[in-house]
């Protein structure tokens, strides 16, 4: 892994354009037929806990071996993914009455009503002479008895995991009206080793813990990761040589690159949502304050001026403010400022310490840790501090994460043990409703993870 100092070398909007440009060579995907219809079958999410919604997801033959595994693979995955997801309960195939043949005509949908399905999801897989698979499926609306969507992909034969995240994402935007968050990644801190010798290194995976694998190689402790708006790069905080410090890594090149050689501690970074700046905390002579640094001119400019301990900012989607948390007040609370540090205003007033705020992709919440009475607590409030609700509980819940849009989240979890040395930390997530919480499992211990924005 090279380490450079220099001036950044990248320029966002030509990053993102050549992105666009080399979709299918790069990621292998190109979208090729779209055909929704109106229907009425629907779940509503905003709602309390809901009662999953009964889905057959027929298996995708192929032409070949090669093609049926392939399909039998993404089918696997997209009943995985609508199933954690809370909303979908995906019907066992041996409950199915049509054969695969005579689906592939037109579904019968008494049958599918018979074995109670509401949905219906059917496809194919077939690899062209270039040597692309060509992916195909189709949502059924089974009560309604008419075709919701049908999309087919053509990638890369490697490729066929994300073609079935991005089915998966399909799936749950018609039925749900919302964006799904199936085709992105998830960076955390792997922790493994005694308490008194802890290894920390950065890891990547997909959100259903496929594709796992490590980005440094444990010498040195790192912390705060957080994926930039391209989900192309990650910024974070090392412990590089003793010294702490903020780097930049690309994830695909491996190239490591120094933000700055800031005096005292640089702490808590997270990427502006144009990705042309990173919001930060540096401690000089005992006191924390906020700064932005612009990654183009690499100015810096110091937001926050207070003998009190201000960190963790993040910003809004639009860009214009920063939540971050301070003890200005004598207690750890939740702040919102301008971006520029002007219009400072405490938003959080209910008992107990509140920390490492987050703002929502979609603009409506702001997620936090909160410490009351010995516990600790993952919730979300309104941008104003109205509406505060606690999600999830436990010994040490702590470093909430948003799923791309804006209705799960990702934290840690302490497990202690009865001699505090071996205690165990592990991610979940949880729905806004407070239910469907579930473990990501990680090879080691897990921490501090970032979700990324839906991958490009």
């Amino acid at each position: 892994m090279t380490i450079k100092t220099n001036a950044l070398k990248r320029h966002w909007v030509t990053r993102s354009l050549a992105g666009l440009c080399a979709l299918a060579v790069v990621a292998g995907l190109a979208v090729v037929s779209s055909a929704p219809a109106h229907a009425e079958l629907r779940i509503d999410i905003t709602r309390g806990e809901l009662k999953p919604m009964p889905i057959a997801i027929a298996r995708f033959p192929g032409e070949g071996v090669a093609e049926t595994e392939v399909g039998q693979n993404m089918t696997a995955v997209i009943s995985d993914d609508l199933a954690r997801s809370g909303l979908f309960a995906p019907i066992d195939e041996k409950a199915f009455i049509q054969s695969a043949s005579s689906l592939a005509v037109n579904p019968n949908f008494a049958e599918w009503r018979a074995i109670n399905a509401q949905a219906l999801v059917n496809g194919r897989v077939v690899t062209e002479p270039n040597g692309l698979l060509r992916v195909e499926f189709r949502l059924w609306d089974v009560l309604a008895e008419t075709q919701m969507t049908g999309v087919a992909y053509r990638t890369q034969p490697n490729n066929w995991r994300r073609i079935a995240h991005k089915i998966a994402d399909e799936i749950y935007k018609r039925i749900t009206g919302e964006s799904g968050y199936f085709d992105t990644r998830i960076v955390y801190v792997s922790e493994s080793g005694p308490a008194d010798k802890r290894i920390k290194r950065l890891a990547i995976m997909d959100q259903d813990g496929a594709n796992h694998r490590f980005l440094s190689d444990g010498k040195f402790i790192v912390l705060n990761p957080r994926f930039s708006p391209t989900a192309q790069e990650v910024v974070y905080m090392s412990y590089f040589n003793d010294k702490p410090r903020v780097y930049v890594l690309d994830i695909d090149t491996g190239e490591l690159e120094l933000l700055g050689d800031f005096p005292g501690m640089t702490f808590a970074p997270r990427f502006s949502p144009d990705g042309n700046s990173v919001a930060m905390s540096q401690a000089l002579d005992g006191n924390s304050e906020i700064y932005q640094l612009d990654l183009r001119t690499r100015e810096k400019r110091q937001l926050t001026r207070h003998p009190a301990v201000d960190t963790s900012p993040s910003y809004s989607p639009d860009g214009s403010r920063i939540t971050f948390n301070s003890d200005r007040s004598g207690s750890q609370q939740i702040y919102v400022m301008s971006a520029d540090g002007s219009g400072v205003q405490r938003i959080s007033f209910g008992g107990g310490l509140y920390a490492t705020p987050v703002w929502s992709p979609r603009g409506d919440l702001i997620a936090f840790t909160k410490s009351q009475g010995g516990r600790f607590y993952i919730g979300v409030m309104r941008p104003d501090g109205s509406g505060e609700r606690l999600l999830a509980e436990g010994f040490l819940v702590e470093g909430p994460t948003w799923a791309p849009n804006g209705r799960v989240l990702m934290y840690y979890r302490q497990h202690p043990s009865r001699d505090g040395t071996k205690d165990r930390y592990r991610l979940y997530s949880i729905d806004l409703t407070g239910y469907n919480e579930r473990e990501i499992v990680t090879p080691a211990d897990g921490s501090d993870p970032a979700w990324s924005p839906l991958i490009p």
